[in-house]
């Protein structure tokens, strides 16, 4: 079934996420094993299933779907917190991954609670915990809407669970309490600013015509770049032991690339090859994203010929073509790639500017690179 809601900016892998090819990070923050991550996955989730066993069939099932929608991807915010852990002298890599997982479980929680925010039953072609709720339902003999409503009722909860362990893992890392203190704050902040990033954005959908690009940005700071970049950097600095500016280098940074990562996939969402990007590209034409792509074009003469595309449910890929030629033609493409490059060299600056370790300096500085060079 398709979103009945406002269509707004998704949170993803790709789409509100990390996913890429590993050629594309190789020297980057991205190169470093995550094995123990992993692991630490596997026996949370067999546990948790276990546990749930006890009551029905159901909930064992919600337990499966919520392991599956933490897997894939580059696991990039887990790689933040190790990365800048080890190389400003962390010494304790269990108390290291531990924290990385509560970052993880944080991206699938968000995932989730987008997917019930958006009314989505599917996710890049794949269903998600709400349409395979909806099936199940479906498959019992249940008519469609109630069916619906459990697939909902599911993925709501199956985010609070991933959104509550990832506050006991952080409240249990063995640490000294002053620390603890301060990666909990940490958490909090970042859980804060993207509920407000989150209704910024769904705001922004329900109003109509077209937004500054300043609005878009701050909006793209919010729900993305605090949480994926941000706050994963700053924790693993805290939990080594860094001082202040460091973590406040590390903040500054991690806000600049994580703005140029999301105008990237922005472009990639339009522009991208779609054997290449995994998505449609004329699905967030269709959609009415509120991009800096069109925040842009609504300030040109090219704006009449292309705001009645923006949001047509109709929209053929033909048109669409028509709509990203009169895009490049005005300059919204070249406007955004500038801005995309321009918070990456900004990010890299902080570095440059800071007394960070040159280890972590450069693996940073590449990942920067690479956010806005990426083709998928």
């Amino acid at each position: 079934m398709p979103s009945s809601g406002p269509q707004r900016r998704r949170r993803g892998r790709s789409a509100r996420g990390w996913s890429c090819s590993s050629s594309s990070w190789s020297a980057s923050v991205l190169d470093v094993v995550l094995s123990p991550l992993q692991e630490e996955l596997d026996r949370y989730f067999a546990a948790a299933r276990l546990r749930a066993s006890d009551y029905g069939e159901h909930y064992v099932e919600l337990w499966d779907r919520l392991e599956q929608a933490s897997a894939g991807g580059k696991r990039a915010r887990p790689a933040l917190v190790l990365t800048a852990h080890r190389h400003l002298g962390g010494s304790d890599e269990r108390a290291a991954v531990q924290l990385a997982l509560a970052f993880e479980l944080l991206h699938t929680a968000f995932l989730i609670h987008d997917d019930v925010i958006d009314h989505d039953d599917t996710r890049r072609g794949v269903p998600t915990l709400i349409g395979a709720f909806t099936e199940r339902g479906v498959s019992a003999g249940v008519d469609r809407g109630s069916s619906q409503n459990w697939g909902e009722a599911a993925a709501l909860l199956a985010g609070d669970l991933a959104l509550s362990h990832a506050h006991r893992l952080v409240a249990q890392v063995q640490t000294d309490a002053g620390t603890r203190d301060q990666l909990l704050d940490i958490l909090d902040r970042a859980v804060f600013i993207s509920a407000a990033g989150e209704l910024s954005d769904v705001t922004n959908s329900a109003t109509r015509g077209s937004l500054p690009v300043s609005d878009v940005l701050a909006t793209l700071e919010r729900k993305t770049a605090v949480y994926s970049c941000e706050a994963p950097l700053q924790a693993g600095a805290v939990l080594a032991g860094a001082g202040e500016e460091d973590v406040a280098t590390l903040g500054r940074y991690g806000r600049l690339v994580g703005v140029a990562f999301q105008l990237t996939d922005d472009i990639l969402g339009v522009f991208g090859e779609e054997a290449t990007t995994g998505k449609s590209a004329h699905a967030d034409l269709r959609e009415g994203k509120h991009t800096t792509l069109i925040a842009h074009a609504a300030t040109t003469d090219a704006w009449p010929d292309i705001a009645p595309h923006i949001g047509d449910p109709e929209l053929t890929a033909e048109r669409a073509a028509v709509v990203r030629e009169r895009l490049r033609e005005c300059g919204a493409l070249d406007d955004t790639l500038r801005l995309a490059r321009g918070h990456a060299e900004l990010a890299k600056a902080e570095l440059s500017a800071s007394a960070l370790p040159s280890a972590l300096t450069a693996q940073l500085a590449v990942f920067a690179d690479r956010a806005v060079e990426r083709v998928r």
